[in-house]
């Protein structure tokens, strides 16, 4: 196993639907959570790249938080229950397959559906694109310690937690300056409901690597759930400085600079988020619309909700952006 993969594994949150709040985030359309239904994701992969590739799937929120993840099983599906009702994006990661996250999905009250996910084989990159730098400790991870480290990767796919933390400590009683492992370690006490332990893993694995940014992701979006919304700004703008390429991150970072008053960081960070070559994009105009409207510049948020529409033209937080921006053009005449 790469040391790339197992950031990438881990870079979408380990946090629950039940462990958000309705007012944590901006409210966008289409997220209430008043209402549940189930969603079965079957997952197409390119020739040569098995199910059991440990592929991550997760149904991400307009306010680019995670509602619901899972890994898939040997039938290259996984199904998500109580889902809240409303539009999300289907974000799919894993080792060898190249990310997508261009799927959506409605999720409407009480109901069950199923949709399906292409995914191709990641091609190598000829532009050198910006990864996180990897600190020199990174460099020397002996093999007992990695062999433990990808065991404990088989059981989260299993998610048998308890021994994915056996296997975890292991791997960093082998080697104390395993980030990656520590990352890994306040992942699964996430899933375990304990939250100090969480924290103290992923303060850890900051402190042997200050340049490994899934940590600083993961203990800014426990800083949301605690409604710390600065601190969570702080640490997203550590993780977009150490990965400038992340889309989740920014439009994370907008969320919390839109939280913070601060509107001129928060529309530049969306435009920022837009000009990358990943997916979802067209909720970074939401971001900047709302943004724009507290500046009182109607003008401009009306060009952003335009451009939101062009991207994304259906679908509940559709209809509403047009209300919206109805709204917006009234008051303009």
């Amino acid at each position: 196993m790469t040391h790339r993969w197992s950031v990438v594994l881990l870079l979408v949150s380990c946090l629950s639907s039940a462990q958000m709040k309705s007012e944590a985030l901006p409210q966008y359309p289409g997220a209430s959570t008043d209402r549940a239904g189930s969603v079965k994701v079957r997952v197409s992969v390119a020739e040569g790249i098995g199910c059991n590739s440990l592929i991550h799937v997760s149904l991400v929120a307009g306010n680019g938080v995670s509602a619901a993840e899972g890994f898939l099983d040997r039938q290259c599906e996984v199904e998500f229950s109580n889902v809240p009702s409303g539009s999300y994006r289907v974000l799919v990661l894993g080792r060898d397959i190249e990310g997508s996250g261009t799927d959506s999905v409605t999720v409407d009250s009480r109901s069950s559906q199923a949709l399906e996910v292409k995914v191709n084989a990641s091609q190598p990159s000829s532009a050198g694109s910006i990864l996180p730098m990897v600190g020199k400790a990174e460099l020397a991870i002996p093999g007992n310690a990695r062999r433990e480290f990808d065991k404990a990767t088989e059981q989260i796919a299993k998610q048998d937690w308890k021994k994915a933390i056996e296997r975890l400590n292991k791997a960093v009683a082998f080697y104390p300056d395993y980030a990656e492992a520590y990352n890994n370690i306040g992942v699964v006490y996430g899933q375990l409901g304990d939250r100090a332990r969480e924290r103290e893993a992923l303060q850890k694995a900051i402190v042997v690597n200050d340049h490994f940014a899934p940590a600083y992701v993961n203990l800014a979006r426990m800083d949301i759930v605690d409604r710390d919304y600065s601190t969570a700004e702080t640490l997203l703008n550590k993780a977009s400085a150490i990965d400038p390429s992340d889309v989740m991150t920014l439009v994370l970072l907008a969320n919390m600079q839109l939280m913070d008053l601060h509107y001129d960081e928060a529309i530049a960070t969306c435009r920022k988020a837009h000009s990358l070559p990943q997916a979802p994009h067209a909720v970074a105009h939401y971001v900047a619309a709302r943004a724009f409207e507290a500046e009182h510049k109607p003008a401009e948020a009306v060009a952003e909700l335009q451009i939101f529409l062009n991207e994304e033209a259906g679908g509940s937080r559709a209809d509403a952006a047009r209300k919206e921006m109805a709204t917006l053009q009234s008051a303009l005449k």
